[in-house]
């Protein structure tokens, strides 16, 4: 190897070097996208995932497909980051060490190089130092000897001028003699120097870089060989990834789906009847002239029901039409709903309950437990700390209790066994409430009847209320009282706020607190009269034994209207 060569493996290694750097850059960067790619299949993911408000399509197969399939999406993000991460943290980081140790040696070596080159330069300059010095001063010896001899010849010199020659071309010649000792001794200095130089020294460092080099090209290939061998690794789980979307796809099953979507949106309803024939060209003798006569009568009976049940329940309890409450009240029992979707949604709301029952029964149980446990022990805590949270559950438990009774109540109203349905309390016909008409009186089983105002009337129990005596449903009520407009009976029958027709008698089906303003409250299987009947935000107003009104939940009682004569 040349000295000329030195400064080429210079220029190389750094080549290697920045290469290294450059493939480190490039693994950084693929890194880069490889974190970026799984950040943005979790977020596909994440906003694709059902929300809770979907969840009830959850039992459709295609539904259930599609949220493995997200989940197999993420898996494969998960997997996606495992390479990213592999990337950044273990093969990045081992080429960026790597480099940052090739730099150190590269550095070192050169130095070290250059530091042989030198001293070769210079031993090389001062043999040619002492060579020309040598050189110099034989010239000199040659020519003081050449004097000399001139000298020495010539008879007309003095014997004096003969020995200074004499004397000057000895002393020349032993100078030329000492020069030729030191360039002797520089020459053998500077062969031992370059013979050490290029044999040994050189070598080594040409050894060293060559190492360093190796080593550089081996990282290369082994980080080559892993940045294909993390993609192997995970392969397989890819593939299972895929096969999990693939098995998902193929249980998709769209018969079951169509029969679910059936199941679902099954009213439960029964198809109606066939709509009879209407002969209006042969009306029975005396139904005309009993439907002209009982009109009136009619409209003033439901006029002055109507006017009652308003001012009433406006003075008395204006927070059932305005209260937020009520629409939860009406909405809790599912009532709006078809009979099937209903019953589904009441038993969802009652195994809810009976799940949190059992969770406040066993947490009751771990409370009396550690409550025995410092009755024994003092020292492990106070029992008293633990009775606050004993009645704190004994509350949650009597009110999950109170609850999944009503629930219960509510489901077997909608199964048919309990008190009449909303639908069924109105569902007589306007047939009924023009038979309940007469032409100056309207019946009911205690002879109730219809007078001008201030005529004394025969009373019910401790009520003086006037007896409208009409049996129909609010809804046909209300009609009738939208359409009725005839001034002269405008403000004929409203009547007094604290007196109220019955319309029926009525049974609590379960026990009402009624701690709200205007309720009052019941036990199981009281009996009372119905004053005011339910008007659409399920509350229906009853009168008590001890003449004691207010209103109770329509779920919460069974109605008996009295029929009309």
């Amino acid at each position: 190897m040349i000295p000329d060569q030195y400064d080429n493996l210079g220029l190389h290694t750094q080549k290697g070097i920045e290469f290294a750097e450059k493939f480190g850059s490039f693994v950084k960067e693929r890194s880069a996208i490889e974190s970026e790619y799984a950040h943005k299949l979790r977020k596909l993911v994440k906003n694709y995932l059902p929300k809770k408000k979907d969840e009830e399509d959850s039992s459709f197969s295609s539904y259930v497909a599609f949220v493995k399939m997200l989940n197999e999406v993420n898996d494969t993000a998960g997997q996606h980051e495992v390479i990213a991460e592999t990337y950044c943290n273990q093969i990045q980081v081992e080429i960026s060490e790597l480099v940052k140790e090739i730099k150190d040696d590269r550095k070192r070596l050169l130095h070290e190089g250059q530091k042989y080159q030198s001293n070769l330069q210079n031993s090389r300059y001062s043999l040619d130092k002492h060579k020309k010095t040598y050189e110099k001063s034989f010239k000199e010896s040659e020519k003081a000897n050449d004097t000399f001899v001139k000298i020495d010849a010539d008879i007309n010199l003095s014997r004096a001028d003969v020995e200074k020659a004499r004397l000057h071309a000895q002393l020349k010649n032993r100078t030329a003699e000492d020069y030729k000792t030191d360039y002797a001794n520089q020459l053998q200095k500077t062969n031992e120097l370059q013979r050490l130089h290029f044999y040994d020294l050189m070598p080594n460092i040409f050894q060293q870089l060559q190492d360093m080099d190796e080593r550089r090209i081996c990282c290369i290939q082994n980080v080559m060989q892993r940045f294909a061998s993390v993609h192997k690794q995970v392969l397989p789980i890819l593939l299972k990834c895929l096969d999990g979307i693939i098995t998902a796809a193929e249980a998709i099953n769209p018969r079951e789906d169509t029969r679910l979507v059936i199941e679902k949106y099954k009213s439960g309803y029964d198809p109606p009847e066939d709509i009879p024939f209407e002969d209006l060209s042969n009306p029975r003798n005396g139904d005309v002239c009993n439907t002209l006569s009982s009109n009136r009568t009619d409209s003033l009976t439901v006029r002055g029901t109507m006017t009652v049940g308003k001012n009433k329940r406006r003075g008395l309890l204006n927070i059932f039409s305005n209260n937020k409450n009520t629409v939860d009240e009406i909405k809790e029992d599912f009532s709006d709903l078809p009979p099937n979707q209903r019953k589904k949604k009441l038993q969802q709301k009652i195994d809810e309950i009976k799940t949190k029952i059992q969770q406040e029964t066993a947490a009751r149980d771990g409370l009396m437990k550690m409550k025995g446990v410092y009755e024994k022990n003092p020292a492990m805590g106070d029992p008293a700390t633990v009775e606050g949270q004993l009645a704190d559950n004994g509350l949650k438990l009597e009110k999950l209790q109170n609850e999944l009774l009503k629930f219960q109540g509510y489901m077997t109203d909608a199964e048919g066994n309990g008190n009449l349905s909303r639908d069924n309390r109105s569902s007589i016909s306007e047939d009924s409430l023009s038979r309940s008409a007469s032409d100056s009186s309207v019946c009911n089983p205690m002879n109730y009847k219809i007078s001008a105002p201030n005529t004394p009337q025969q009373t019910h129990g401790s009520s003086n209320s006037p007896e409208s005596g009409i049996g129909t449903s609010q809804p046909s009520i209300t009609d009738d009282a939208e359409n009725f407009n005839d001034p002269e009976f405008e403000n004929e029958y409203e009547y007094n706020d604290e007196f109220d027709a019955v319309l029926g008698t009525g049974k609590a089906l379960y026990p009402f607190t009624g701690q709200s303003e205007g309720s009052i409250g019941v036990v199981e299987g009281e009996q009372f009269d119905i004053v005011e009947l339910d008007q659409g935000d399920g509350w229906t107003r009853i009168r008590k034994r001890n003449s004691e009104e207010g209103f109770v939940p329509t779920s919460y009682i069974e109605t008996y209207l009295y029929n009309n004569c």
